[in-house]
């Protein structure tokens, strides 16, 4: 099924992105995996060759295209390339981080902050989740008390992506504890301030090029001039932005189980069994099949709401349902793909082997399956 929602300079700009990949980052895949982390130089470079922050207004240093569909051909050629674990860091530091900047800065905050981000000189992280409360943000107990002209941060947050790049962190904290929703500011903490410590690069299960930390905040002293928005919009800022972190993470999802099943075709029509290519059998065939249908599906729904997305009529249920079915889907591709490739598709030598553990996570971040069928449901009036 022909994808009508791109043009000409989409795919020229796709052209340039595959080039730069092959060229800055696939030769330093294993290196990188093997280090648990990207060197903060790929942001640099990446921000350099236009493919970082695009959105961000010419006036600072960006391209000034305020566009999804390119956000949406970057996480398509990531997946191509086999690398997913390395391109999170990029697409949350685009996807998810810069509509805060973009968004809800004044125009001091924005002169200070998004020449770096549109560079790759300052990585932006947003810091929300906490140890023990999970998807729970109203009960969060970091805390960022006004002292004059400056807020006292203290508290920890856990499962960091950037956590150890990051120059600048969105720390989600309580300006006033005894509220919940209402009592929460975003706060922006940056590398070096005293009392800011990042605790070690957590060792996942996959997604191993990605660094993910623990953050630690021992009385920070933080101008008041790094709060974005007002004292106690922080819950409202982050449901705003919600819808896009979710759409961007469902585009994975679908990028990534079209990968795998490109991955996969290619193996069975290579690989041979009693005489003849493992696709040829039946079995083989209705699993080729069988993907091949959903994935077109999933793709023509996320191209739906990526045009959703740049019209401003995205809603946050949609965006759920998105996040929901793509990534699930994005798992069961994962596990039928290493099944046919039999032993091999146990291998880390091949690309489905790294896939498969990378694919676990995305039905858990950015809000659990379980918290979107919640969203879903209420919408429906229950």
């Amino acid at each position: 099924m022909e994808r009508t929602i791109f043009d000409e300079e989409h795919e020229m700009f796709r052209k340039a992105y595959r080039t730069f990949l092959e060229r800055e980052v696939v030769p330093h895949r294993d290196e990188w995996t093997e280090a648990e982390i990207v060197p903060p130089s790929v942001f640099a470079k990446a921000g350099e060759s236009g493919f970082l922050a695009m959105p961000v207004p010419e006036q600072y240093g960006g391209a000034g295209i305020d566009d999804f569909r390119y956000s949406l051909i970057i996480t398509e050629e990531l997946c191509v390339a086999d690398l997913l674990p390395h391109g999170l860091g990029m697409t949350l530091h685009t996807d998810v981080c810069l509509p805060y900047f973009l968004d809800y800065c004044n125009d001091e905050q924005k002169a200070r902050w998004l020449p770096g981000i549109a560079s790759g000189e300052l990585i932006t992280a947003v810091a929300m989740t906490e140890p023990g409360i999970g998807s729970d943000l109203a009960s969060m107990t970091t805390s960022a008390i006004r002292d004059g002209d400056t807020y006292v941060v203290n508290g920890s947050k856990t499962f960091i992506t950037n956590g150890i790049n990051a120059d600048l962190v969105l720390v989600a904290a309580k300006t006033d504890p005894s509220q919940k929703h209402k009592g929460m500011s975003i706060i922006v903490l940056e590398r070096g301030m005293e009392g800011f410590e990042r605790g070690r690069n957590l060792d996942k299960v996959g997604m191993h090029a990605q660094d993910t930390a623990e953050l630690f905040f021992t009385d920070v002293r933080v101008p008041v001039e790094n709060r974005i928005g007002d004292e106690g919009e922080g819950f409202m800022l982050l449901v705003k932005n919600l819808p896009q972190e979710r759409l961007s993470i469902a585009a994975t999802g679908i990028a990534h189980a079209r990968a795998m099943l490109t991955w996969t075709r290619e193996y069975a029509a290579e690989r041979t069994a009693f005489g003849q290519p493992i696709g040829s059998f039946q079995n083989s065939r209705f699993k080729l099949a069988e993907m091949e249908t959903e994935i077109t599906i999933g793709e023509s729904f996320i191209d739906q709401c990526v045009m959703a997305l740049n019209e401003g009529t995205l809603t946050a249920e949609t965006a759920a349902m998105a996040k929901w079915w793509c990534t699930e889907l994005q798992k069961r591709v994962a596990d039928t793909c290493v099944q046919l490739h039999g032993g091999y598709g146990y291998m880390n030598e091949y690309p489905i082997a790294r896939a498969y553990v990378d694919a676990r996570i995305t039905s858990i971040y950015g809000g659990t399956t379980e918290i979107m069928k919640e969203i879903i449901g209420r919408s429906m009036g229950f």
